[in-house]
Formats: structure tokens, C-alpha cells, sequence
């Protein structure tokens, strides 16, 4: 006996959380997980700069479905 004040209290800050969650303040939630704020500057640079090493490869093959079709329709 003498559970059912806990487990009324469990309910309560269940329903809580299941439907006042609104207001999460993200830009703390990012400054606590230690997300920066840079850009995908460098990631572009490294993808075009990637892609522009294999584009006479892709000439090569000249596949638009990347060798996937089996010649048969």
C-alpha cells in the first residue's frame, strides 16, 4: 500500500511533459549540447571539390542509374 500517491504524481508529470512541452528554448538546448553555429561552408567546398576529382570517372562510365540496370525491361 502507499503507492497510489506516487503513482498518481508519475501520471501527473507524465501528462506534463506529454502536453506542455512547448516550450523548449533551442537555442540554449544548442549552446548546453555545445553545437557551433558554423555553416556547411566546408562541407560544400569538400563535396564540390570532391565531385569535380571524380567527374572524368562518372564521364567514363556515362550511367545515369550508376550501373544498376540489368539490360532487361
Amino acid at each position: 500500500m502507499g503507492r497510489g500517491r506516487a503513482k498518481a504524481k508519475q501520471v501527473k508529470v507524465a501528462r506534463q511533459l506529454k502536453y506542455n512541452s512547448g516550450g523548449t528554448d533551442l537555442d540554449r538546448l544548442r549552446d548546453e549540447l555545445g553545437v557551433g553555429d558554423s555553416s556547411n561552408d566546408d562541407a560544400d567546398d569538400l563535396n564540390d571539390e570532391l565531385a569535380d576529382r571524380y567527374a572524368d570517372y562518372a564521364d567514363d562510365y556515362g550511367d545515369d542509374d550508376g550501373g544498376r540496370s540489368s539490360g532487361r525491361r
